[in-house]
């Protein structure tokens, strides 16, 4: 098992010979993130730091391409993590399986994925700042849904647990 400078030895190589596909896909696996209908990674424009774009692609029951940043790697490797994590809940969701299509639901349960990890055990936890972020948007999709509708019973308890999370974060 390699050590954890030596991982982030081999990403920062690849990000600088542009390599950002390769580097993405060695994530994927390094966290165990792969799922069976995921298409593969393709790149798009550079990113800002206070805009990162990350974007789960393809229609429901077909392969699911996530589009990242051509310049992923120039950003904090577990934000870059968590980010994949929360496409790669897309790409369950838009399984044949699954089928979720209701955009509230899919990004609440994304963001929540990014706050507690549940589905992928083994991403590491993005910046204080970040899991707030994360939290507060979880929130925001949460309340878009139908005030007291089947999606926010579905979800209550979930919320609570939410609510909690950005209480703990914010002492």
């Amino acid at each position: 098992m390699e050590s954890k400078e030596t991982f982030l030895q081999l990403i920062k190589n690849y990000h600088e010979t542009g390599q950002t596909i390769k580097a993405a896909l060695l994530l994927i696996d390094k966290f165990e993130l792969n799922q069976p209908n995921f298409g593969g990674i393709l790149l798009r424009e550079k990113a800002d730091p206070s805009y990162i774009l990350f974007t789960a692609e393809g229609k429901i029951g077909e392969p699911i391409f996530i589009r990242i940043p051509e310049n992923t790697f120039e950003f904090p490797l577990e934000l870059m993590v968590n980010l994949l994590a929360h496409e790669m809940v897309h790409v369950i969701q838009k399984s044949k399986a699954l089928s979720i299509e209701i955009r509230e639901e899919r990004e609440w349960q994304a963001y929540y994925e990014m706050c507690f990890h549940k589905i992928f055990p083994k991403v590491p936890n993005a910046s204080k700042k970040h899991r707030l972020f994360f939290a507060n948007k979880a929130l925001e999709y949460y309340n878009r849904m139908p005030k007291g509708g089947v999606l926010q019973q579905k979800y209550s308890n979930q919320k609570l647990e939410i609510e909690q999370f950005i209480e703990m974060l914010s002492v």
